[in-house]
């Protein structure tokens, strides 16, 4: 008799605990109605050199909710994970490939859970296996932002469901709505769960104590950014520096610094010369560990970020208030337009009290009536022909409000692009004049 078995593809340690969260709310139905399948990605640059997921603490737990765990990045050796995509012709050849790797039988149903279901390997799952229908799940904010690329239709039917947290009640997501896929949230109380358990998991590791002894009352959370090119490593030392030195200018004398997994040793030595400088303890904690686990154990005062999920998951499940650094500087940086930081960026930055202006740190509530508007906004101008009938609502928006809107949002030239309030007749008609150069330019290459 044919059986389900669901497939659950998961990268990160968040996104597994979202997958756990939504497990144990019965957003998949009851244990043992299907085969659960943890696959398990690395999508790092190199990731024979990147931590992976079974070394972070929290991940036997997780795992433990699923029947078997297999690794994509072994299943697909030695193409890259983020890179490799069947060709439509051998669509069947791969589907027997996996059902045979991994003990599926050939008349079982599948379901598949993804994450980010534009790129790969979500996208190349889905195409893979036809017939199985699709939830798509977001770990952060930017399933409040617009879908980065059009899905083929053969994918984009087969979307139930789009389960995401709440971390900003009152947003809605915009992710897929395109599509008309449903919402769903994961149950707060499930997450901060799977969070507890998580910390648990991780309180016996020496490399926690040192950092609990200090007391730290503030928390700084770096990023990547140079990694994916928006900052150099030098300006992203520096905004590391700029968390530091607004948490001082604060009242903090005892920091502790939680590095992205991915960035340079040498932040932490920059860091280390800033806070001896200022005559303040700093602690470094580079351990395989989410940050909510030392915002559980550590029970700090302020923590300090640029726009990092964990800022908002310290403030909607730990009542941690929080501040932001460098939102305008990245977000002036952010190329091209469509880039998808862009609405987490803008997020953080209408909510989050600005640190460096002496802005006191809050915790993040209900989203405002404002900010709905102004995503939307950002939205149809990262994809106008996806949200095309946003168009005049984000016309009326920018009329109201673009003048009291820092200029960083809405550059005039992607204004001018779009032929939207706020661009100039110049601007405008220097653009037609490039793209009538660029036809002009087309036309003679057909020609010769």
């Amino acid at each position: 008799m044919p059986q389900t078995t669901q497939i659950f593809q998961v990268s990160t340690l968040y996104g597994a605990a979202t997958l756990a969260a939504a497990l144990d709310a019965g957003l998949f139905g009851p244990r043992g109605k299907a085969r659960r399948v943890l696959l398990v990605c690395n999508n790092a640059a190199v990731p024979e050199t990147a931590l992976r997921l079974d070394e972070m603490h929290g991940y036997g737990p997780i795992a433990g909710r699923f029947d078997s765990v297999v690794s994509w990045n072994e299943a697909i050796r030695p193409y890259h994970p983020s890179a490799w995509g069947p060709r439509g012709s051998d669509l069947v050849v791969w589907q027997r490939a996996f059902r045979l790797l991994w003990d599926i039988d050939e008349g079982d149903r599948i379901e598949l859970a993804v994450e980010s279901i534009q790129a790969n390997p979500a996208r190349a799952l889905a195409a893979i296996f036809t017939e199985a229908a699709v939830d798509v799940y977001a770990d952060g904010l930017m399933s409040y932002g617009p879908t980065r690329e059009r899905l083929p239709l053969t994918i984009a039917r087969r979307v139930r469901r789009l389960l995401h947290l709440d971390l900003i009640p009152g947003l809605r997501p915009m992710l897929l709505s395109e599509y008309a896929v449903a919402p769903v949230v994961v149950p707060d109380g499930a997450f901060r769960g799977v969070l507890d358990e998580i910390s648990r998991d991780a309180a016996d590791d020496p490399r926690l104590a040192p950092v609990l002894a200090e007391a730290p009352t503030a928390v700084l959370l770096g990023q990547y950014l140079a990694a994916i090119n928006i900052l150099s490593a030098r300006e992203e030392e520096d905004l590391h520096v700029r968390m530091l030195t607004g948490a001082v200018r604060a009242g903090h004398r005892s920091l502790v610094f939680k590095p992205h997994p991915t960035a340079p040793a040498g932040y932490s030595a920059a860091l280390g010369k800033a806070a001896a400088d200022a005559g303040v303890r700093l602690t470094v904690l580079d351990a395989p560990l989410l940050a909510e686990t030392l915002y559980r154990l550590g029970r700090p005062e302020l923590v300090v970020g640029c726009f990092s999920t964990a800022m908002v998951t310290a403030s909607a499940y730990y009542d941690v208030p929080v501040a932001r650094v460098g939102t305008a500087l990245v977000m002036d940086r952010l190329k091209p337009y469509p880039n998808s930081n862009r609405v987490p960026l803008a997020v953080i930055d209408h909510l989050v009290p600005d640190l460096e202006r002496a802005e006191p740190p809050a915790v993040v509530g209900r989203a405002p009536d404002t900010l709905s508007p102004l995503v939307r906004a950002i939205g149809f101008c990262m994809q106008p022909k996806t949200y095309a009938g946003l168009r005049d609502t984000a016309t009326d928006w920018l009329r109201a409000h673009l003048s009291e809107t820092p200029g960083y949002y809405f550059p005039e030239l992607r204004l001018a692009e779009l032929a939207l309030p706020g661009s100039t007749p110049r601007t405008r008609a220097r653009i037609q004049a490039g793209r009538a150069t660029r036809v002009v330019r087309r036309a003679v290459r057909r020609n010769r």
